[in-house]
């Protein structure tokens, strides 16, 4: 499943963020967001939110790679898929996975994803993580049988968005189609976009 897979995937999240150069799933973005920063007093010039910008960008691709790589497995088993949820800790390297089976027991996806939100949303709103996302998978649409994942992912540099990219499982592999990406609200970081601009500086 490895090599093709990890391919696709690559080649559709690096060209969601044009803008970010090329990070590896194994290479963490070695540029960190520092502690304290200047970023929310207003002091930023053009240059340095430019730098924060890639930056966010890079974590961001850097966080859903890894997420993808680790929830692509499951998508080739044949359970059924439920939501997922990691997260890019302040160190900007240490991806982890939140795991609330335990809280969830028999809870539908769509509860699940409400619980990973709030989850991620308390922890982001302590400054304990540079960036988060959630996986799931879903219809297409409504008429059709084909599924997709959708990557909700937000960073604390006042990045959020969607992507949704369309997939079929052959045997045992994982192949994914062309990737939609869309904004969507903020839910984590911030509770809308002004606050998140306010915090860029």
């Amino acid at each position: 499943m490895a090599y093709l897979k990890k391919s696709l995937l690559n080649a559709t999240l690096l060209s969601v963020f044009l803008a970010a150069p090329l990070v590896s799933a194994e290479e963490a973005p070695t540029a960190e967001v520092p502690e304290n920063s200047v970023i929310s007093d207003g002091k930023l010039t053009k240059e340095e939110l430019a730098q924060y910008a890639v930056i966010g960008q890079r974590q961001v691709v850097y966080l859903t790679e890894k997420a993808t790589d680790e929830y692509s497995d499951e998508l080739a088993d044949a359970k059924p898929n439920m939501p997922g949820a990691w997260m890019l800790l302040d160190d900007g390297k240490t991806v982890k996975r939140i795991n609330l089976d335990s809280q969830a027991g028999d809870a539908p996806a769509q509860v699940r994803i409400l619980m990973y939100r709030a989850a991620l949303k308390s922890i982001a709103r302590r400054g304990k993580i540079n960036a988060a996302a959630i996986l799931y998978t879903g219809k297409v649409n409504e008429d059709s049988d084909k599924e997709a994942l959708v990557i909700e992912h937000e960073h604390r540099l006042g990045i959020s968005g969607n992507k949704v990219i369309p997939f079929e499982v052959k045997n045992g592999k994982v192949y994914y189609s062309e990737p939609v990406t869309s904004k969507k609200p903020f839910q984590m970081f911030y509770d809308n976009k002004s606050e998140a601009l306010a915090n860029q500086g």
